[in-house]
């Protein structure tokens, strides 16, 4: 009998921890992304693909690289991370990025460009810390989705980007008890075939909310995206660069 109850005992405390841990929880964010930098683009081929004809025509530019001024504009980011406490078993993290901006190049006022692209990341990640200082790294896939217009009064051409990169994850943050402050670095690396990937970023967040159930956060951030790829006959050199405002939740 005093077997069964001291069994039932730490049954019961055990089950008691439990209860009161984290079983699974969810974090998420949305950002406004004010974005500039710019584009290069090296023709090394003798052809380009004409969206219009839908057919490989002779470049007039071939050989040539043309740099193009990001216009600032607007982006929009987000991300869904879900953690457990099962070990061995990492967690996930999904981000999003779309961008949809001009650029144009200063010595012909003619020649523009527009790139319309999406970023897609899906990381799995441990937690190697988790306290005032918290540190994540993880691998994962990096998915790029879109297309880069370029044109002037003589030529048009369409560049299609689509296609999935291995990535490394990094993440490393700081908690300022008792004020809701906190700071955050992210780092993204992907070098894979013909497409290297950087993409950094670092802010600031205030939770205006901290309870049991739910805590909610303004933060401030810096976010710099480089994206070298060769397309065809094209190697695109993008940089994205500029701050961000958002909100973010956990669960």
């Amino acid at each position: 009998m005093k077997i069964l109850q001291s069994t039932l005992c730490i049954m019961s405390l055990g089950l008691s921890s439990f209860a009161q841990a984290d079983f699974i929880g969810v974090t998420g964010d949305i950002a406004y992304w004010s974005v500039d930098g710019d584009l290069t683009n090296h023709r090394s081929g003798n052809l380009s693909y004409d969206s219009n004809s839908d057919q490989w025509i002779l470049d007039p530019y071939a050989g040539t690289s043309n740099k193009y001024n990001i216009d600032r504009d607007g982006a929009f980011q987000a991300s869904l991370a879900i953690e457990h406490p099962v070990p061995l078993i990492p967690n996930v993290k999904l981000k999003y990025t779309q961008l949809d901006v001009d650029a144009n190049n200063n010595n012909y006022l003619l020649n523009q460009s527009n790139i319309d692209l999406d970023q897609t990341d899906l990381i799995l990640y441990y937690e190697i810390l988790d306290n005032i200082v918290t540190a994540d790294v993880g691998l994962g896939v990096l998915k790029l989705d879109g297309q880069v217009k370029q044109y002037d009064d003589n030529f048009y051409t369409t560049i299609k980007i689509d296609g999935y990169n291995p990535l490394a994850y990094a993440q490393v943050g700081a908690k300022l008890p008792f004020t809701g402050l906190s700071a955050r670095a992210e780092m993204l690396y992907s070098d894979y075939d013909d497409a290297k990937i950087t993409d950094f970023q670092a802010e600031l967040q205030y939770n205006m909310i901290e309870n049991l159930l739910i805590d909610v956060g303004a933060k401030i951030g810096y976010r710099v995206l480089n994206i070298d790829i060769q397309e065809h006959e094209d190697q695109l050199k993008m940089e994205f660069k500029g701050p961000y405002i958002g909100l973010q939740a956990h669960f």
